[in-house]
């Protein structure tokens, strides 16, 4: 049975103090949802950086960092189907993560897209995927699995037919390195969705769903501006994406929606997406 999630980075508005948090995951469960996603640097304390970098961007965080979330997710009854590291992290003290993913009973971590790094440089994506090998060995020795999600920046070329996101599914070894597929950035960046999905095949393990349009209402310019909008608002073929999900046998498909939430609510956004995921999937 593949479990319907939502990534904790939608909640980041609602989950500030513990009573709000618990009243947000009950509405999760409430309308379907039976997992979570967890980030690092929202189940422990945050440091002023990442909370000025996401306040830079536009997705200020609050304090979601302080509470008991070991409790809260026990509470819920919701199944942490991965929890977001830091690579460094992993390859610097692989049994501390080992044993936080225990904690939260959970198989999966989970390192995003680099921050501050040129995914056109083919030696240092190289480096990278040795890196990302090496990750991966280390938590399948403590019997955790390893999944890369991409963003949009692992679409630059290496070189002219090649992207990083190709070279490293090519070079990262499937017993240490399986995948994360997020289709809204890889749309985003102007690629072929549904052949990436099926060129990932069995090691696509979690699918990232999101949905693309717009939210303008009324008379506009002849160009409006696309951003993430609730699961079959938008305009990508997400039908066909959760099929081949399901065909590649993921464990869980997770919602994302990042910003632009109906009525300004992650909340509402959610339960209206839980409309698509409950029929769906």
């Amino acid at each position: 049975m593949i479990i319907k999630a939502v990534q904790q980075f939608q909640l980041r508005s609602v989950i500030g103090k513990e009573s709000q948090a618990r009243d947000t995951l009950q509405k999760m469960k409430e309308v379907g949802y039976d997992g979570i996603e967890l980030n690092d640097f929202m189940i422990n304390r945050m440091s002023l950086a990442v909370r000025l970098l996401c306040r830079v961007a536009g997705m200020p965080i609050g304090k979601s960092g302080n509470l008991n979330w070991e409790k809260l997710v026990k509470e819920s009854r919701l199944k942490v189907v991965s929890l977001h590291k830091d690579l460094n992290g992993i390859i610097n003290n692989p049994h501390k993560v080992i044993e936080e993913a225990k904690t939260f009973d959970t198989k999966n971590i989970v390192v995003t897209g680099m921050r501050h790094f040129d995914y056109s440089n083919k030696q240092a994506v190289i480096e990278l995927i040795d890196k990302l090998n090496k990750a991966g060995k280390l938590l399948l020795d403590g019997g955790i699995a390893f999944l890369y999600h991409n963003h949009n920046c692992e679409f630059r070329k290496v070189e002219a037919k090649k992207s990083a996101y190709e070279l490293i599914i090519e070079r990262t070894d499937p017993k240490y390195v399986n995948f994360e597929f997020d289709s809204y950035w890889a749309a985003e960046a102007g690629c072929d969705v549904l052949e990436l999905m099926k060129t990932l095949d069995r090691r696509l393990k979690l699918y990232h769903i999101n949905d693309r349009g717009t939210r303008i209402t009324g008379a506009t310019g002849s160009i409006v501006k696309s951003d993430s909008i609730e699961l079959g608002y938008g305009n990508m073929n997400l039908i066909a994406m959760v099929e081949i999900a399901k065909k590649n046998g993921v464990e869980a498909i997770i919602l994302e929606s990042h910003k632009n939430w109906i009525h300004k609510s992650p909340i509402k956004s959610f339960q209206l997406s839980a409309e698509f995921m409950n029929k769906n999937i």
